[in-house]
C-alpha cells in the first residue's frame, strides 16, 4: 500500500511585533492557520501546540522576540506557512 506524499515544512519564526503573542495576534495567527487544511503546530518549549486552536496558542505567552518553531504537514502545507510567515513579518499588521 502506497502512503500519499504528506508535505512538512517547517520554519523558525521570530515575533517582532511591540506586544508579542497577546490576544488580537493570537487571533490573527488561529484565523490564518484555520483557513488551511493541514495540520499546524508550534513547538515551544518541549510542547506542540495546535496552531488552530485559540486556547493552545494563548498558552504560549511568548514575548516579542521569542522564535517559535512552526511545522505544517499536509496538502497545502506550504501555502499555509506562507501565509503564517507573511502574518509574522507584518507584524500582525499592529504597528
Amino acid at each position: 500500500m502506497d502512503l500519499p506524499n504528506v508535505m512538512e515544512i517547517a520554519r523558525q519564526l521570530k515575533l517582532e511585533n511591540r506586544e508579542g503573542l497577546h490576544a488580537r495576534p493570537a487571533v490573527k495567527l488561529v484565523d490564518t492557520a484555520n483557513r488551511f487544511k493541514c495540520d499546524v503546530v508550534i513547538k515551544a518549549d518541549g510542547r506542540d501546540i495546535n496552531a488552530k486552536s485559540m486556547m493552545s496558542v494563548l498558552t504560549l505567552g511568548a514575548a516579542r522576540g521569542t522564535v517559535l518553531n512552526f511545522v505544517a504537514s499536509g496538502e497545502d502545507a506550504k501555502e499555509a506557512m506562507d501565509a503564517i510567515e507573511a502574518l509574522i513579518v507584518s507584524k500582525f499588521d499592529e504597528e
